[in-house]
């Protein structure tokens, strides 16, 4: 049985939860105290399970993952689903994966972390440069979806699963109201919550539900 390391803030961890639960894939979760204990900052923690410091990580027997896009991407190609059918959708996935760690998820998870979560109130210059980046981002995700059902392809891939991690949880935790500013990216999501094995972030990752700070 697959091993997921994660917590339930974690969109990054959602996202391969998320995936497995489509697939049909049983997994055990192994809390990572990331909010309250700081557990990837634990030399050992990193010396044992990932010298990024990061969670997740999937531990598939022997094997060990880390870094979204790529537990991803080993799990498509040993299911053989959601990966792309052609070569040219697996490019097309990989070009949005790169997207979406550098942009599209980075910028609005940065913004909610500071929102929701950080240890002191968000600085409001550094969080009006994250709402331009966020902006631009999901100005190009939203015109993209205007003609497209998914993000490659007729089908979704994970392209989709990573794109769409940190848009499962409470609105109020980043404080953008998602479906009024981008209603195509919100339809996304609806037609994504109709998958096999869907259900909220705080249901499927281990670990307690925080109320937002600031």
């Amino acid at each position: 049985m697959y091993r997921l390391h994660c917590f339930a803030q974690s969109g990054n961890s959602f996202k391969v939860a998320f995936l497995l639960c489509a697939l049909g894939q049983p997994f055990e979760t192994v809390f990572v105290d990331y909010m309250q204990g700081g557990a990837t900052r634990d030399p050992a923690w990193r010396e044992t399970l990932n010298e990024m410091g990061e969670a997740p990580v999937l531990e598939d027997g022997a094997l060990r993952f880390t870094q979204s896009g790529v537990i991803l991407t080993h799990l498509a190609d040993k299911h053989g689903a959601y990966g792309g059918r052609t070569p040219e959708e697996r490019r097309e996935i990989l070009r949005w994966l790169l997207f979406d760690n550098h942009k599209f998820t980075s910028y609005f998870a940065s913004y909610r972390f500071a929102k929701a979560f950080g240890a002191t109130a968000p600085d409001p210059a550094v969080m009006a440069w994250l709402a331009g980046r966020i902006e631009a981002a999901y100005g190009v995700v939203e015109r993209h979806l205007s003609a497209n059902a998914f993000m490659v392809g007729a089908e979704p891939t994970i392209a989709d699963f990573s794109m769409s991690g940190y848009l499962f949880y409470p609105a109020e935790e980043s404080g953008i109201d998602v479906p009024a500013r981008y209603p195509h990216i919100a339809a996304w999501v609806e037609r994504l919550q109709c998958l096999p094995g869907w259900a909220p972030p705080y249901e499927v990752l281990p670990g307690e539900r925080i109320a937002p700070r600031w």
